[in-house]
Order: structure tokens, then C-alpha cells, then sequence
């Protein structure tokens, strides 16, 4: 081969586009916007006071006001209560915090800056997904502590209410995130997402047994809670840390595992339906 030959060939290779490095993948981006995404939780204070602490808070306020009362199955309202906020904590920290948070970032424009930098929706839905986990775990174990510290409430009481505990846990964790995206397309603004999804919490609390025993609730009352994911993950809970003779008090007399699992799994696929259908990057005109 020529020098001429050789120096044309050298030039065409460097003029050559080089391969670009292929691109993350979804679960890649989905790890890097949980990494964020905690950050952000940790971060932000009102998270913090208002979502990750509350159930911590309710208890010694309610445990030490109340704690020493009995409800019907032989328990004290603390131990009683105890499943409740565990409950209420869940989906506070998933339902409307996610709710809310998505809202904000989609008017602030956020959402359609990640559109714009290719961000598959099932990355970021994963990213909140992880980081509501990691916080819900850490928020169970906080307030677990506390209430046998304070309260001396019981820890479940075998393997098998461990992982009760575990999967309850886990469903009412998807089931509230998914519901939360669900919930951002409500409000026509991220301003009014405090004032329309954080009510919603607040009366299902109230609907659920949370803060009442709740076969002492007015029947309509219980049919409506029946409905939604809070009553069924709150009685999950309570089969966790009363003992199995209080089941006889609720109002199936027994704690209805399975249609546990079947509600709250059911709102975790019309959830995930809704998300698929209806999701927007952007404020709808």
C-alpha cells in the first residue's frame, strides 16, 4: 500500500463517527432517582415532620393521653393504636405525600424537564417507588421502637406475624404510591394539591379505625371505609400486634387475611392502570 493510500485511509478512520456508549437503562435511571429522591425526603423538613415523625408523634400523644383505656377484644387503645398510626403512616408517607409532591413537580415543570431528557415513566414511577419503601421501612422501625419503649406495646409475637407484618406492609406501600400518582392528576393546579388530597387522608383516618375502634363506627361509615385500601392495611396491622383473641371484636370476627391481600392488591392494579392510562408529564391546558 502507498503512503497515499495509507495517509487516505488513516483520515477516513479518524473522520469515522465513533460509537457513542449505549444508553442507561430503565432500572439504572430508577436507581439514580431513588438515590435523589432520598436525598430530596431527607432534605426536606416538612417531609420529615409531617409525613416520616407523624406517626412517632401521634402515639406519645395519644398513647400517653389514652394509653391506658381498654377497647372491646381485651386490648389496650395504645396497642390498638399502635396498628392504626403504623397504618396511617403508610399512607401518609405514600398516598398523599407522593400525591402532593407529584403535583408541585409537575407545575413547576420538572416532570417535563425529565420528559424532555428521556426519562422513561416507569424509571421515575420506580425511583418514588424505592424511596417510599426505604422510608416506610424506617418509619415502621421508628415507631415499632418507640411504642414497645414507651408503651411496652408487644412485638409481634412469632415469625409468621413478622411476615404478616412484612407483606401488609408491602402491599399498602404500592398500593398508597401508586394511588398518589393516581391522586397528582386531581388537583388543576400543584398549589391546591395540599388542600384536596391532604383532606382525603384525614377522613379515611377517620373512617378507617384509626383513631376509633372500628367496630364502633356507624355501619355506613364502615361500608365506606370497606371500600378503600386504609381499613384493610389498619386491620392488617392490627393482626399483627393484638393478639388472636381480639379478633373475635372486629367485624367479621376474624382478621380476613385473604381479602386483605385481595383488596389491597386490587388497588394496586387499578392504581397501576390509571397510571398507565392517565399519567402526563405536563399540567393539562
Amino acid at each position: 500500500m502507498s503512503s497515499a493510500q495509507t495517509a487516505t485511509s488513516t483520515l477516513a478512520a479518524a473522520a469515522a463517527p465513533t460509537s457513542l456508549p449505549a444508553p442507561p437503562g430503565a432500572w439504572r435511571i430508577a436507581r439514580a432517582r431513588a438515590a435523589l429522591e432520598l436525598l430530596l425526603y431527607v432534605r426536606a423538613r416538612e417531609a420529615l415532620v409531617f409525613s416520616f415523625l407523624y406517626p412517632t408523634v401521634m402515639l406519645l400523644i395519644f398513647g400517653s393521653v389514652l394509653g391506658d383505656q381498654t377497647v372491646p377484644g381485651g386490648v389496650t387503645y395504645v396497642d390498638y393504636f399502635t396498628a392504626g398510626i403504623a397504618a396511617t403512616g403508610i399512607i401518609l408517607n405514600t398516598f398523599q405525600q407522593v400525591g402532593i409532591r407529584i403535583a408541585h413537580e409537575r407545575e413547576a415543570g420538572e416532570l417535563a424537564r425529565l420528559q424532555a431528557l428521556g426519562t422513561p415513566p416507569i424509571s421515575y414511577l420506580a425511583g418514588k417507588g424505592i424511596q417510599v419503601l426505604v422510608t416506610t421501612c424506617a418509619q415502621l422501625a421508628v415507631l415499632v421502637v418507640v411504642a414497645r419503649l414507651v408503651f411496652d406495646v408487644p412485638l409481634p409475637a412469632d415469625t409468621a406475624h413478622w411476615l404478616t407484618l412484612a407483606w401488609v406492609a408491602v402491599l399498602g406501600t404500592l398500593a398508597g404510591t401508586v394511588l398518589g400518582f393516581a391522586v397528582s392528576l386531581v388537583p388543576r393546579s400543584g398549589k391546591n394539591a395540599d388542600t384536596i388530597i391532604a383532606p382525603m387522608a384525614l377522613v379515611l383516618q377517620f373512617f378507617s379505625g384509626v383513631f376509633f375502634v372500628f367496630s364502633d363506627l356507624p355501619g355506613w361509615m364502615r361500608i365506606v371505609a370497606s371500600v378503600f385500601p386504609l381499613k384493610w392495611l389498619t386491620q392488617g396491622m392490627r393482626s399483627v400486634f393484638l393478639p388472636e383473641a381480639a379478633a373475635r371484636a372486629e367485624v367479621a370476627g376474624s382478621w380476613e387475611h385473604g381479602r386483605t391481600a385481595l383488596v389491597l392488591g386490587v388497588w394496586v392494579v387499578a392504581g397501576l392502570y390509571v397510571c398507565a392510562r392517565r399519567f402526563r408529564w405536563r399540567r393539562p391546558a
